[in-house]
């Protein structure tokens, strides 16, 4: 607002710049849908390392195919992911407490059978214990997790002066839903906590009369009814309802951003997922401006037999045709640690994303996924074995293969959409091109937001000039666009050619950014000559 000049003197203002930072999005955090052996279910987690994975999920499990895929990603490079589990059925364990008047029954935080690992302890050495007037509602609760092959506890947490009062600071319900991992009150029909009237009886005799330290003898009890439930299918991904409900593949609606998607085998045994399922889960990476990896089926177990599904005329090959998808063949073998290190054949969704998420690191998302450094860390050998030829026949379908190299090892070696096929002359042929427009189209529609109800003429159309173009400066001078100057690399335009009197009446302002993408040498032609002498002249 302008200074009101009411007596003479000097008078300082300060100007808004009209800078408004566009800050580049991130590119490779990737999203992993499937069965997990523990954790919360249609709830999308952020973890940040495999570590993190093992505390929420569980680890490496049988029942998850998924579980191996988040560990290829991390070892490969990747750094953020996010977990999304689903389940079939099942039910969760629970502790039950008996009490004075009734139960305390505590049902552990998800579904599975590793509910039943867990024990609860209840202790009255509280913060009154000794005093002439203790509280009846207070008592100390102990949960662990116990290995059941040695009968020793993995972890434990311990709540102290927890009350049944709900009018108590410390009240039961509250302080497990905050911070416990284990497990909850149980709930009514309603969704209310099921409180008895009386604290529960101890499970831990101290003696009497106290020493000190108190010793005591530990009861235990075990908790029971846990069951995992039956393979996970396509019903638990998408169906009827489950878009509004978040559940599924979209409860990844309840995650702000992700860059890559992965869905695993729905189980060990059926070792695929259904074409229903990719090309549903193809729409909604194009929705999200994201992109999936698509696993090849374990059908293909030949060159010969990739190819002839991937073009018969009468079969739904993988599910989509997008060019927001890309799919990688073979499939790549590992030692099973959970089956006595016995090599079997995994999917190679985590381990692509992996790489994708190092080379972004390194190179830029303008970069192809693909080359000699695209090494796949941790994979031994390829389930089918392609030769130069054999790559030269799936290439110019648009299936990208995984090859193996002397002294280089496992590497990536095809950076193609879906839509990448010859014979399709898409634009969108290649991933680095698809994934730099997302990438510079999810930061922009983020950092213009500042622009909605701004007065609509030159002025503002000037401001959003200097911040994309700025944006896309950045970009240019970090290599990733074609051309020797910001006028052969991109341009930003936005004035009253773009945005006519009548955008103006319907409150509508047009921004036209167009790049010259970079395209990765895919087939490098070096031609020799041999010369006949020299002729002096």
């Amino acid at each position: 607002m302008p200074t009101i000049a009411t007596y003479p003197g000097v008078y300082i203002e300060e100007i808004p710049s009209g800078v408004r930072t566009i800050v580049g999005v991130a590119t490779s955090i990737t999203a992993f849908i499937g069965a997990a052996g523990r954790g919360p279910v249609n709830d999308p987690i952020t973890i940040n390392n495999f570590g993190d994975y093992e505390r929420t999920f569980g680890g490496l499990s049988l029942l998850s195919t998924m579980s191996f895929a988040v560990r290829d990603f991390y070892l490969n490079g990747g750094s953020q992911a996010i977990i999304v589990r689903v389940a079939n059925g099942g039910a969760a364990a629970h502790i039950d407490l008996p009490g004075g008047s009734a139960t305390l029954q505590l049902d552990a935080a998800s579904v599975g059978s590793w509910g039943n690992r867990l024990t609860g302890l209840v202790d009255y050495d509280t913060r009154d214990r000794f005093s002439p007037t203790p509280d009846a509602s207070l008592f100390n609760l102990t949960i662990s997790e116990v290995d059941p092959s040695s009968g020793q506890t993995v972890t434990s947490e311990k709540f102290l002066n927890v009350s049944i009062d709900a009018t108590n600071s410390r009240y039961l319900p509250k302080v497990l839903e905050q911070n416990s991992t284990y497990v909850r009150v149980h709930l009514d029909g309603s969704g209310n906590p099921v409180v008895p009237a009386a604290r529960p009886f101890e499970t831990v005799a101290f003696s009497s009369p106290p020493t000190s330290p108190l010793s005591s003898t530990p009861s235990p009890v075990q908790a029971i009814g846990g069951t995992d439930g039956s393979d996970v299918g396509e019903a638990q991904f998408i169906g009827p309802g489950m878009e509004g409900a978040k559940e599924g593949l979209f409860a990844l609606a309840k995650a702000d951003l992700f860059n890559l998607l992965c869905i695993t085998p729905f189980s060990f045994s059926s070792n695929d997922v259904t074409t229903t399922l990719v090309s549903g889960a193809a729409s909604y990476c194009q929705k999200r401006r994201a992109m999936l990896i698509v696993d090849p089926p374990s059908a293909w177990t030949t060159k010969k037999t990739a190819k002839d599904q991937f073009l018969d005329p009468n079969t739904e090959f993988v599910g989509t045709r997008s060019n927001y998808a890309a799919i990688f063949f073979p499939r790549i073998k590992q030692p099973n640690p959970l089956r006595d290190n016995q090599v079997e054949n995994f999917v190679p969704c985590g381990a692509v994303a992996g790489v994708m998420a190092r080379t972004d690191g390194q190179r830029g998302v303008w970069k192809a996924p693909a080359g000699q450094d695209a090494t796949l860390v941790a994979v031994p050998q390829l389930s089918v074995s392609l030769t130069d030829d054999e790559n030269g026949e799936l290439n110019p379908l648009g299936i990208n293969c995984l090859r193996a190299f002397p002294v280089i090892g496992r590497v990536v070696w095809g950076a193609r959409t879906l839509e990448g096929a010859d014979r399709l002359a898409s634009e969108w042929k290649y991933i680095p091109v698809r994934r730099t427009a997302l990438y510079i189209e999810e930061s922009l529609y983020r950092g213009t937001q500042w622009v909605v109800f701004e007065p609509n003429d030159e002025p503002l159309w000037a401001q959003i000039r200097l911040n994309v173009g700025a944006f896309m400066q950045g970009l240019f001078r970090q290599g990733a666009f074609q051309g020797k100057t910001p006028r052969e690399a991109y341009l930003v335009k936005c004035d009253k050619e773009t945005t006519t009197q009548d955008d103006i009446n319907k409150g509508i302002v047009n921004i036209l950014v167009g790049f010259a993408p970079l395209k990765p040498a895919e087939f490098v032609i070096i031609k020799i000559q041999q010369l006949a002498g020299q002729i002096e002249v």
